[in-house]
């Protein structure tokens, strides 16, 4: 008999669920709560810069300091120098447009030497190695590489290895 009653005050409490009205208003703040976050994000993803652009790098002449650069990016390296030289890299960075792009760090490394610059207005930049940062090439090698990085605002960062060729001639 109490199983009887239980399950009667269980059919009770049941209809009493379905005819209550107020289980619907979960639902709809729910869906109000997501629009109105969607909404939000939107707005934040509105306000992000535009993308970062890639850089365009061109060197233009290149040589062994104190003598006359030549057009392209290869040095080429006296013999009796190779031990311990100094370098000289004029390049120009722009955009995609063709804009030069300003205040970009330029970084040349290798054959145990750097040469740091940064652009000026026009997007140029001479690049030079420093009696303390010679570069030198070994005994048996007659060529070497020096790879180049530039980073600017607004910029993906440029990385080029073997940028620069040093070429040692007899």
């Amino acid at each position: 008999m109490y199983f009887l009653l239980a399950s009667g005050d269980f059919l009770t409490n049941f209809e009493k669920l379905f005819n209550d009205d107020r289980a619907i208003e979960l639902p709809i703040n729910i869906v109000v709560m997501l629009v109105v976050g969607m909404v939000a994000l939107a707005a934040l993803v509105a306000i992000i810069p535009p993308p970062t652009k890639n850089m365009s790098v061109n060197i233009i002449h290149s040589g062994e300091n104190g003598t006359s650069p030549v057009s392209g990016n290869t040095v080429m390296i006296d013999s009796s120098n190779a031990d311990s030289f100094n370098i000289d890299v004029n390049m120009t960075v722009t955009d995609p447009d063709g804009y030069p792009v300003r205040d970009a760090n330029v970084v040349l490394r290798g054959l145990g030497g750097v040469a740091t610059g940064v652009t000026d207005d026009e997007g140029c930049c001479k690049l030079f190695t420093a009696d303390g940062s010679s570069l030198s090439l070994g005994s048996n090698q007659n060529e070497g590489t020096m790879d180049l990085t530039i980073s600017a605002n607004g910029f993906y960062d440029f990385e080029k290895t073997d940028a620069v060729m040093i070429v040692r001639t007899s």
